[in-house]
Formats: structure tokens, sequence, C-alpha cells
């Protein structure tokens, strides 16, 4: 079963990682990579999912898109990627 990964720099500008679930929002799998620039690496990614229990589904990649909320805000940015628990299970 694949999942939605979510990279985010839109709370508070610092970048955070999630894993869209069946469950809760409040308990999605996430981590915060504790700062607002540079951008988390690919390496840091697959990491941060490891960590989470997840890794990048069979030929996935990060697709990105920008959220501008207006034409003199700073842009917030949002990576998605289908992603699978690491161990196979449902």
């Amino acid at each position: 079963m694949n999942y939605g990964a979510r990279l985010s720099n839109s709370f508070l500008g610092e970048w955070e990682l999630y894993v869209v679930t069946d469950g809760i929002s409040l308990n999605w799998p996430e981590h915060s990579f504790g700062r607002t620039g540079p951008v988390p690496t690919v390496q840091e990614r697959a990491d941060a999912l490891t960590a989470l229990g997840f890794v990048l589904a069979d030929d996935a990649g990060w697709e990105w898109q920008e959220c501008p909320t207006g034409v003199m805000d700073r842009v917030e940015l949002l990576a998605s990627a289908n992603v699978q628990r690491k161990d196979g299970a449902a």
C-alpha cells in the first residue's frame, strides 16, 4: 500500500516531513528538520522517511509545487512523493 509523503516549509518556515496515513491527522508520522534553510537534501529526506518507518515507493520521485499566499509574501513550497512502509505491511 502506498502513502503520500509531504515535505513542507509552511509551518513557521521550518522544513518538516510527514506521511499521510489513514489515521487522524494529529497522529501522522512526522519529522522536523529544525531549520528554515537550506531545503533538505534527497538523502536527508530518505533518512527521515526511514526513521519514520517508510521508504520511497518503486520509481517514486519528489514533485514540487509553489503555494503562494500573496504577491509580496514568502512562497511556501510543498514536495510530495509516494512512499510505502519499510516492512511492506499495509
